[in-house]
């Protein structure tokens, strides 16, 4: 287990305690681990209270949404623990004046039963207590069989609309109600892709195969509805957004918010490809999505997954969830009326000047373009080929993702082999061509390195005679000098200059020596080979293996042997 904690035991005591040092609108009950507003005193006999809480681990829930506008105080328990009636009943006392208090409870046997047992001592000394349980889970009927339907994130929006009521002074009841409306017009259904560890345990909670998924599971990892095989991310929202609907179909034009919650080791990007989709299946079903909300909201420790909670809306629900709040875990940018569909008008573009190659539309008639092709398909099929061998040495001594990188960019250049889209028999404009097309589908650093290679080849190449392999070497080795100019790199740094100059030398080499081109190119190759094999003994001093130093060694440079890869089908295929 590696996590930033000190000691299991004092890991939610520490994290309130740099709660409140963080955030200066929140202070802490002496004794216990209640955080409520710092201005809980001034504001108690002003308007309605409202409390929720439960077991930590779920971060921001519940404590970021203490703030005017939203939560009066949270009660936080152990990890994934309810906490005690004394705590619960200590935040009652402390924030709650005449007007009342609500509690707000996820449908959790503890938590109903600790929240429900403070509130009953409570009104025994006079406090107005109203209590609503949020059960917004649609994986789950209610049944003999189990505790009912689970409170999930939707149970954050249930705080947003109480809390805008009780700051615009409406009364105990009339709070109780717009919660308990909320609640009942919200559902939520997640999906998991790993468990979490609780601290204290010190292992996960579950076992997931890496290819499984659970569906429909609580947040403190509770089973779901069904364990399955991975799928696409469309295919799997379809599964959410399905179940969501299914639980109360929607009228047509019915409309709604959306919120895309985190379950707290999933990535932006991924979370905003789940929004794309969700939005894009609503729309399809007539619904109308007027606000969107995306972020970490109810978490479960470090599980990778999301959830989704679709509400159903009217003007009044719509107005409390613009309300403002000061609370520190709520989207500052909520409120902003949402576009359907909404996308920036494309540039005029400016006209071309000679600089992209005119599309041949038709095969090589040349002896010369039927080798170029059979060439460049024959080292997009080996970077293809290659790509977990590449991928697997670029995790251990880089960012993982050069392999996949080359792959794209093969397959867009064997697309555009496919459609005749490289002018073959002018060999000068398809390595522009080429270069231009690996820019574009490699992106990043691979992609600048690879388009000035072959861009400053094919300048070159154009002064020469195509035909002569000796141009060739000459344009290549233009094309390595632009390399090491622009990216400040020279042989022995580790990398793709350390495979790919000692192929040229090798080639020069054979050429003057009078070998054929079959056995020159073998022999530019097996140097190629030998110059990336090299670099596993090589410190790095260029790209992000120089921030590793000495623990890459013994590992090949992924650009180096990349380079290797496709020269040795180069030779191959002539």
């Amino acid at each position: 287990m590696k996590k930033l904690i000190n000691r299991p035991e004092s890991a939610v005591e520490e994290m309130v305690e740099g709660l409140v040092a963080a955030y200066p609108g929140l202070a802490r009950l002496p004794g216990q681990t209640v955080v409520v507003r710092a201005d809980a005193q001034e504001e108690r006999d002003r308007r309605v209270a409202l409390i929720s809480g439960g077991g930590s681990g779920h971060e921001p829930a519940h404590a970021g949404y203490i703030g005017r506008g939203m939560l009066s105080a949270a009660v936080l328990g152990e990890v994934f623990t309810s906490p005690g009636p004394d705590a619960v009943l200590a935040a009652i006392r402390a924030v709650t004046g005449a007007p009342g208090v609500l509690l707000i409870v996820k449908n959790y046997t503890g938590d109903r039963l600790n929240f429900g047992l403070a509130a009953e001592i409570a009104r025994t000394e006079g406090i107005n207590v109203a209590m609503v349980v949020v059960a917004d889970d649609v994986a789950l009927a209610a049944s003999a069989d189990n505790a009912g339907r689970r409170g999930l994130a939707g149970t954050i929006l249930v705080h947003k609309i109480a809390g805008a009521a009780a700051e615009a002074g409406a009364s105990l009841e009339q709070v109780t109600a717009e919660a308990r409306a909320a609640a009942e017009a919200v559902g939520t259904m997640g999906v998991a892709l790993t468990p979490c560890t609780v601290p204290a345990a010190g292992r996960p909670s579950f076992a997931l195969g890496d290819d499984e998924i659970e569906l429909g599971l609580g947040i403190h990892g509770e089973p779901g509805v069904r364990r399955e095989a991975l799928e696409p991310a469309d295919d799997l929202v379809d599964h959410l957004v399905n179940a969501i609907l299914g639980d109360a179909p929607p009228a047509p034009g019915e409309r709604a918010a959306l919120l895309i919650n985190n379950l707290g080791a999933t990535p932006t990007m991924e979370l905003l490809i789940v929004a794309r989709c969700a939005l894009a299946r609503l729309e399809s079903l007539e619904v109308k999505v007027e606000r969107v909300y995306l972020g970490t909201f109810l978490s479960a420790l470090e599980m990778a997954g999301v959830s989704l909670s679709v509400l159903r809306l009217d003007d009044a629900r719509l107005a409390r969830l613009d309300a403002a709040t000061e609370a520190p875990a709520w989207p500052n940018a909520a409120a902003r009326p949402r576009v359907p569909n909404a996308t920036v008008p494309p540039s005029r573009k400016a006209k071309k000047k000679g600089g992209l190659p005119r599309s041949a539309a038709e095969p090589p008639r040349t002896e010369l373009g039927r080798a170029l092709e059979h060439a460049i398909l024959a080292a997009m099929v080996a970077l293809i080929d290659a790509e977990p061998t590449l991928t697997e040495l670029d995790r251990v001594v880089g960012d993982g993702d050069l392999g996949l990188s080359l792959e794209r960019g093969a397959r867009a250049v064997r697309e555009a082999l496919g459609t005749s889209s490289y002018p073959l028999d002018d060999p000068s404009a398809t390595l522009q061509a080429l270069g231009l097309t690996l820019q574009k589908a490699l992106g990043g650093t691979s992609g600048a390195l690879y388009a000035l290679l072959f861009l400053h080849a094919s300048a070159r190449l154009r002064t020469l005679a195509s035909t002569d392999p000796k141009a060739w070497a000459d344009a290549f080795r233009t094309g390595a000098a632009a390399l090491g100019d622009l990216g400040g790199s020279r042989p022995g740094d580790r990398t793709m200059l350390d495979a790919l100059l000692p192929a040229l030398d090798a080639l020069d080499a054979s050429l003057d020596a009078n070998a054929t081109l079959v056995d020159a190119l073998d022999a530019a190759a097996s140097a190629a080979e030998a110059g990336s094999d090299a670099t596993a003994r090589m410190s790095p001093r260029r790209g992000r293996s120089s921030y590793l130093g000495d623990r890459v060694l013994g590992y090949p440079d992924p650009g180096a042997v990349a380079v290797a890869v496709w020269l040795r089908a180069v030779a191959s295929a002539l």
